[in-house]
């Protein structure tokens, strides 16, 4: 097997330079930039809707099995804000702006923000695990089309991914399933 791999470090040098203000994102960046910042958006949107769901949900939360069930729906909330924080950081490493508009939140988030009855902590676990499913098979799809064009949102996604995981996986434990 020939190695034929050969770094022209003039060029880049010379390129780096020339390019200043487009901060990280080099000629050799391989996906559509705006592309990827319109998905990272509806990421964003995405992530707000589950905060705000899990939020709800936390305090509306009644019954028996309340405490417990709250404390993991916080949990979740608190690691859905940070998800949606660490996608607005990467749009704007990319040139962009965040977009947190709350009045297109809802249409662009893969998920649905649900009300469901207080007292039915059942129907929370499941309008959640629904949720985090959607989230999981959306966010493959995105990793799977990024492929190597844009690694560093691709490893991103990769982290969101893992936690979203499991929160399905604490939430189907929640459920006894």
């Amino acid at each position: 097997m020939s190695d034929d791999f050969v770094l022209d470090v003039t060029r880049i040098r010379e390129d780096a330079r020339r390019k200043m203000a487009a901060g990280p994102v080099t000629d050799s960046y391989g996906a559509d930039s705006e592309r990827v910042i319109d998905i990272l958006n509806d990421v964003i949107a995405t992530e707000m809707v589950c905060w705000l769901r899990y939020t709800r949900h936390a305090i509306s939360a009644t019954g028996i099995d309340r405490a417990q069930v709250a404390a993991e729906f916080t949990e979740h909330a608190a690691q859905e804000m940070q998800h949606a924080m660490r996608a607005a950081e990467r749009v704007s490493q990319l040139g962009g702006e965040p977009d947190f508009d709350p009045a297109t939140l809802a249409r662009r988030a893969h998920t649905d923000y649900t009300t469901p009855s207080p007292n039915d902590l059942k129907e929370m676990l499941e309008h959640n695990l629904l949720a985090e499913r959607i989230v999981i098979s959306s966010y493959q799809e995105i990793v799977r089309w990024l492929a190597d064009r844009d690694p560093t949102t691709r490893r991103l996604l990769e982290s969101i991914l893992e936690e979203e995981e499991e929160h399905a996986d604490d939430i189907l434990d929640l459920l006894g399933a």
